[in-house]
């Protein structure tokens, strides 16, 4: 078990009791530590914690606690990984249950980089909501990047994975997308402070931190339109080279189809073909179907067919 004082940065401190101090903390547990050490936190918390179950980011008002959960996409690999744990929360302080070190190194983070003028919970809560989504921005504009760089092999023809490429890509912005839309419904939850845990004055910070995963989410929605744009447009250049062929076949066929006649109506052989018995009837047939042919593609040429 960690605990951490809030202050004006966090500190790890020993707690012996989280009853009657002059601070607000956050403390990391494992679910084993949480069920033997519940009553400690004197939360009032009846709640049986199975990671494993958690498929989403949310939050539960009760009586006197808030209680929820946080899966995190892995950002190296969002559509195969992500990072689940638990929280409880009262006007005392938070308790992330979490059986991994996601929730302990977000806190590491905030202590090495964060000052807290006017430390409180809210505040805390603010920072560790921020480093849930703070590289997101960057990561946004590499899909875009990735997006603009499969358009560019579409039109010069090299984009022969390109579909794959796009699903993959739609794929992870999709499971984003989710992620931001239940971090929105976290913040505005807490915004509300249903329970009076949050001063007034603080309960901007949720708003804050819920306008930037607006503006992530935002992003996310205009990336996917993209992903559809650039596959709609793959296709349509594959239909494009698809009616090319099959023109170019029906052209090979429209010629090769008086020559099929003149084939037919001299493989009759009838008696009397006068032609059959003329020392030209071979020569004129050869110089008749070579002209055939020649005035197609002069047709087709003046038509732009070919």
């Amino acid at each position: 078990m960690y605990c951490y004082k809030i202050g004006e940065r966090i500190e790890e401190v020993t707690l012996s009791s989280f009853k009657g101090n002059d601070f607000q903390f956050a403390a990391v547990v494992t679910p084993t530590e949480w069920n033997e050490k519940k009553p400690e936190f004197d939360m009032g918390i009846e709640m049986e914690i199975g990671l494993d179950q958690i498929l989403g980011t949310s939050v539960e008002v009760n009586y006197d606690s808030l209680t929820g959960s946080f899966y995190i996409p892995d950002r190296a690999n969002i559509t195969e990984r992500a990072f689940r744990f638990a929280f409880a929360l009262d006007e005392k302080g938070i308790v992330f249950i979490d059986d991994g070190d996601t929730a302990r190194d977000i806190i590491n983070r905030i202590m090495k980089s964060k000052k807290f003028p006017r430390p409180s919970l809210e505040r805390f809560m603010y920072d560790f909501l921020e480093q849930i989504i703070l590289k997101d921005q960057k990561l946004l504009e590499g899909y875009d990047h990735t997006l603009d760089e499969i358009e560019e092999q579409i039109l010069d023809g090299s984009g022969s994975d390109a579909l794959i490429r796009i699903s993959d890509v739609r794929n992870d912005l999709r499971d984003l997308r989710f992620h931001y839309s239940q971090l929105i419904d976290l913040c505005q939850e807490l915004e509300e402070n249903e329970n009076g845990f949050f001063k007034e004055d603080n309960e901007r910070y949720f708003h804050l931190v819920g306008h930037r995963v607006e503006n992530l989410y935002t992003m996310v929605g205009s990336l996917m339109d993209h992903c559809v744009q650039l596959r709609d447009y793959q296709q349509s250049i594959t239909d494009i080279k698809q009616n090319k062929t099959i023109a170019l076949l029906t052209i090979v066929s429209t010629i090769f189809m008086p020559l099929t006649l003149i084939v037919g109506w001299y493989g009759m052989n009838f008696r009397y073909m006068p032609e059959l018995e003329s020392k030209w009837g071979y020569p004129g047939v050869f110089i008749g179907s070579v002209l055939v042919v020649v005035l197609c593609l002069i047709y087709f040429k003046k038509k732009k067919w070919l």
